[in-house]
């Protein structure tokens, strides 16, 4: 499982908004609007396509340290 940080995830409209995008992915996933974290469990492909995804839909993610 990797973490990214996403500090630009303010409400739920935007845990909508990165759920949607990543469920068209195929990507399994958990958000935490609180943490301001999406948990990918998959492989580096599947983390650098969640990033890629995020970051077209105007999200910056980064993993977390």
């Amino acid at each position: 499982m990797t973490t990214l940080k996403v500090e630009d995830m303010h409400c739920g409209k935007c845990v909508e908004r990165i759920s949607r995008v990543l469920d068209a992915a195929d990507i399994k996933y958990s958000v935490s609007l609180e943490d301001k974290t999406v948990t990918i469990d998959g492989c580096e492909h599947c983390v650098k396509t969640a990033i890629e995804e995020l970051d077209d839909i105007g999200f910056s993610a980064v993993v977390a340290e």
